[in-house]
C-alpha cells in the first residue's frame, strides 16, 4: 500500500505564495520522479513542474521563474513553493510520483488533490 498526502492549498490575493507539500508513506522502496499537476474547472489536467531523483527538473512554461520544485528523498516529500500567484492559477493541484514499492512493483501514484484559489 502506498498513500500520498498533500498539504498547503488555500486561498491567497494575486501576488501572493504558497507551498505545497506532498508526502509518500506505505511500503517504498524507492522514488522515481515526483512532479505537480493541476487542473482548472473545463480544463484538462497539465503539468506543471517535475523533478527526477537525480535532480532534472522541468517546468510549464506558465510558471517557469515563479514556481520551483524541489524533493527531501529521506522524506519522501516533493514541494511546490508558488510565488508572484495570479488568478489564472487557481486549480485543484495534485502531485503525483513514480514509485516503487518493495516487492520492486513500479507504481504511478496520485494524491487527493488540494485547491489553491487566487483572488484578483
Amino acid at each position: 500500500q502506498v498513500q500520498l498526502e498533500e498539504s498547503g492549498g488555500g486561498l491567497v490575493q494575486a501576488g501572493g505564495s504558497l507551498r505545497l507539500s506532498c508526502a509518500a508513506s506505505g511500503s517504498i522502496f524507492s522514488i522515481d520522479t515526483m512532479g505537480w499537476y493541476r487542473q482548472a474547472p473545463g480544463k484538462q489536467r497539465e503539468l506543471v513542474a517535475s523533478i527526477t531523483r537525480g535532480g532534472s527538473i522541468n517546468y510549464a512554461d506558465s510558471v517557469k521563474g515563479r514556481f520551483t520544485i524541489s524533493r527531501d528523498n529521506a522524506k519522501r516529500t516533493v514541494f511546490l513553493q508558488m510565488n508572484s500567484l495570479k488568478p489564472e492559477d487557481t486549480a485543484a493541484y495534485y502531485c503525483n510520483m513514480v514509485i516503487f514499492t518493495t516487492t520492486l512493483l513500479r507504481r504511478d501514484d496520485w494524491g487527493q488533490g488540494t485547491q489553491v484559489t487566487v483572488s484578483s
